[in-house]
């Protein structure tokens, strides 16, 4: 007997996407949330009397189109609207950079006429190599299978598939891939560019959530990671979502009750259910049981395996290697209440650099030393952090003159050396990184009414995110694509019948995009129609 078709763990955007499409398919599909509200990491919450803020994930560009498109999320009330300007870099020295439409080369000009004749080459070289890897991120990676059999049959054409997409790269533009896919993003934005603030901008995208220097062999795929995204159906482009991050996940939630889809929040898993070598439902921390014949994950894999499917159901040989996935994002992220608009020394006032991503990291080796010393004392002296203040954009998020602000810190350590707690840390390196934003924009510090910090252990407590890490698991090349989480189960499904994942430790990675969920839901219902029909 079976309670449902499908149960779900986690009601993250990822998990509900899932849910979704596959209650869009007919089938019967429970969520089960451990947290009181929806959407994992996407949620917006008020963290301050009068003040709502996207707690955790912050800023729309990675949701995939069609995905917006077959949930009818905008019909469920989803809005989202473009930055009025895209990126604002502001140095110590009162030089800046602010890149958006129309604004780019003029910007870049000021710094460096050879960055500028170089600039729009390099975006468009990236563009293009997006815009083919887009067609590889709502379908399922070539997967490794041993032996000779139907399945092997299907992951020998689903390869060519993959190279008949890659083809469509002409030879110097496949060159360039191994290089993002190999090379350090400072070393190719060395070759590039001569201005610092110039290297800076694509260097930031290297380490959103990549507890690494921007020097780090890799690091510039996680570049590229950042640049498939698009708003409106422009590719490229950063936005925001009316309401919050939350926003994202309610229309999501709506969509999957309009089609049947339960969702149980306060609903944690203690543990899934394995029955003759197969997953057969999940037990929850209240003691009830539900029980169905696909069960599907949307949290972290090492978190799934090492804490919910009793380690004597797994292969040892996966089970030794999943331990072994590496998380960690070096972030910290704080939400303020602000009474005023900060205002920053190289271009003072209000203006449509305050809608912008402010980026607090003014060159590539001043991002390395975060990184060097969050690796020594366990947090940056001088930290990298991402400032964005979304109603400058939602007046719908605080009261009228006044305003909220998101900051994004690197570089912390995911666990703080010498057995030290972060939760005895958190109150210092918060004054810090509001200290470092008051260094570029005098008075932000007295203008903070309120706040709320996550220190990597707050997102692993609060969110599921192991050491803090949003994209659940690092975007190296051993955890990418058909190794993502492993080799022989990059198609979704698990080392048990009838588990699969459809969490960001999935291809395509993190972000809030829905890939995962959208890619798994079709391996679950090719497998449910193989199975009845």
């Amino acid at each position: 007997m079976t309670d449902t078709d499908v149960v779900i763990i986690g009601a993250g955007h990822n998990g509900l996407t899932c849910a979704a499409y596959l209650a869009m398919a007919g089938l019967r599909v429970k969520v089960v949330e451990r947290r009181k509200v929806v959407g994992g990491a996407a949620v917006t919450e008020e963290f301050c009397p009068g003040f709502r803020n996207s707690v955790a994930a912050y800023t729309v560009s990675l949701l995939n189109p069609k995905i917006i498109a077959d949930l009818k999320l905008h019909e469920h009330g989803l809005r989202i609207v473009e930055r009025r300007a895209q990126n604002f870099l502001p140095a110590p020295d009162g030089s800046y950079l602010l890149t958006g439409e129309g604004r780019t080369r003029e910007s870049v000009a000021r710094l460096s006429e050879r960055d500028a004749g170089r600039i729009d080459a390099f975006n468009r070289e990236l563009q293009t190599i997006a815009d083919v890897l887009r067609g590889l991120v709502l379908r399922s990676p070539p997967n490794l299978v041993e032996g000779f059999g139907l399945d092997t049959l299907r992951e020998a054409f689903n390869a060519l598939g993959t190279a008949n997409i890659l083809r469509g790269l002409a030879l110097e533009q496949q060159r360039s891939l191994l290089d993002l896919f190999t090379r350090s993003a400072g070393d190719m934005l060395d070759d590039r560019f001569e201005s610092d603030l110039v290297k800076a901008l694509f260097g930031f995208d290297a380490i959103v959530g990549n507890y690494a220097s921007p020097y780090a062999a890799g690091s510039a795929y996680v570049m590229l990671h950042h640049a498939f995204g698009e708003v409106n159906g422009k590719p490229g482009v950063w936005g925001h979502a009316i309401g919050g991050m939350g926003a994202i996940t309610q229309a999501m939630a709506q969509a999957a009750r309009a089609h049947g889809a339960e969702i149980q929040t306060d609903a944690g898993v203690r543990e899934v259910i394995v029955e003759r070598d197969r997953a057969a439902g999940v037990a929850l921390d209240n003691g009830d049981t539900i029980r169905a014949p696909y069960v599907v994950s949307s949290v972290n894999p090492k978190l799934l395996y090492t804490r919910l499917v009793p380690a004597d159901a797994l292969p040892p040989p996966f089970l030794e290697r999943i331990k072994t996935w590496r998380n960690g994002s070096g972030t910290f992220r704080i939400n303020v209440a602000l009474s005023a608009l900060p205002s920053f020394a190289a271009l003072p006032g209000d203006g449509d650099h305050l809608t912008a991503g402010i980026i607090i990291g003014p060159s590539l080796s001043y991002m390395d030393r975060a990184w060097l010393d969050a690796r020594q004392y366990g947090w940056s002296r001088a930290p990298v952090i991402e400032l964005l203040i979304p109603s400058t954009l939602d007046d719908t998020l605080s009261p009228p003159g006044q305003h909220v602000a998101s900051l994004f810190c690197q570089h912390v350590a995911p666990q703080l050396p010498d057995g030290a707690s972060w939760d005895d840390h958190r109150d210092e390196v918060t004054e810090l990184m509001i200290a470092t934003v008051d260094n570029y924009a005098p008075g932000f510090a007295a203008s903070v009414i309120g706040r709320k910090a996550l220190s990597p252990l707050d997102l692993e407590r609060d969110f599921g995110l192991l050491g803090g890490d949003i994209f659940h698991g690092a975007l190296t090349l051993n955890q990418l694509f058909s190794a993502r989480p492993m080799l022989g189960h990059a198609d979704y499904r698990g080392p048990l019948k009838g588990l699969y994942h459809c969490g960001a430790g999935a291809h395509p990675g993190g972000g809030v995009t829905g890939a995962p969920g959208h890619n798994a839901a079709r391996v679950i219902l090719r497998d449910h129609r193989g199975m009845f029909g």
